[in-house]
C-alpha cells in the first residue's frame, strides 16, 4: 500500500479555481493508488451534496462534475465537517457517494499512526 493523502478544503464555489485545484490533487492521488480522503469544511461542505459541484472554473479546466465522478470511481472518500454542514442546514440525505459526516477525530483515526501527505486549500 502506498502512503495516504489528505486534502483539506474549506472553499466552495465562491473560488471555483481553488476547488478545481483541490480536486485535481485528490484525483491524482487516488488514481495513483493512494488511499485518499478529502476533509471538507466551511463552504466546501456544500460540494458533498448532489448537483452542487458543477461548472468549469476556467478556460482549459476540467468540469468539476467530471472530477467528482473520477474521484468517486477511484474510491475517494470525503469526511464532511458535521458542524459546518449542520450550520448550513443541509440534508444528510443529499450527500454524494463516498461522503459522510465525520469530524477531525475520525479523520485522525483514518490517518492512523502512519505518515500522510497533506494538502490544504
Amino acid at each position: 500500500m502506498t502512503g495516504k493523502a489528505v486534502i483539506s478544503l474549506s472553499t466552495g464555489l465562491e473560488d471555483p479555481e481553488k476547488v478545481t485545484v483541490a480536486f485535481l490533487v485528490a484525483v491524482g492521488a487516488v488514481e495513483s493508488g493512494h488511499p485518499t480522503l478529502m476533509f471538507l469544511a466551511k463552504e466546501a461542505v456544500r460540494l458533498a451534496t448532489g448537483g452542487t459541484a458543477t461548472g468549469v472554473a476556467c478556460e482549459g479546466c476540467p468540469p468539476l462534475a467530471e472530477l467528482v465522478k473520477r474521484y468517486e470511481a477511484a474510491s475517494g472518500r470525503y469526511y464532511v465537517c458535521p458542524i459546518c454542514f449542520n450550520a448550513r442546514k443541509l440534508s444528510e440525505g443529499s450527500l454524494i457517494g463516498g461522503a459522510e459526516l465525520q469530524g477531525t477525530v475520525p479523520m485522525w483515526a483514518w490517518i492512523g499512526d502512519e505518515a500522510a501527505t497533506t494538502f490544504s486549500y
